[in-house]
């Protein structure tokens, strides 16, 4: 367990860092002239991103590589933890709101983490061979 938490420290704050932001009150934020239409998409969409890669890049460094099953159940608990995300939202988090469109972008953020981490991968065991 120790061993867990020592590569994956960074994926564990970051996952918290998420679930903080995505449970405060914004307010009026949304709103200031500062920010444009689907910048909250775009915020959601590079939060899951950096999820996902912190996590691998946790996992290959603890194993000193990473297989194709491995880089997908993390794209599953990627999009797992962002509807869990939305979920609480929608029932505790009562001053946000859980919605689609919230919930497809964390899962954009997610494919493209997984398919940036595949292509290094492959890369990688292409270089060696």
């Amino acid at each position: 367990m120790l061993q867990f938490i020592k590569y994956q420290r960074l994926t564990i704050l970051w996952s918290a860092f998420i679930l903080i932001m995505c449970s405060i009150s914004m307010g009026k934020v949304g709103e200031s002239h500062m920010f444009f239409p689907g910048f909250d998409k775009m915020v959601h969409c590079g939060f899951f991103f950096m999820f996902v890669i912190l996590a691998d890049n946790g996992l290959i460094r603890q194993h000193k590589g990473i297989s194709i099953a491995t880089i997908f159940f993390v794209a599953f608990l990627g999009v797992f933890f962002g509807a869990l995300i939305e979920v609480l939202q929608l029932y505790i988090f009562t001053w946000r709101d859980g919605n689609w469109p919230d919930l497809f972008a964390d899962t954009v953020g997610v494919g493209m983490a997984t398919f940036s981490i595949l292509v290094v991968n492959a890369a990688i065991k292409y270089a060696k061979a």
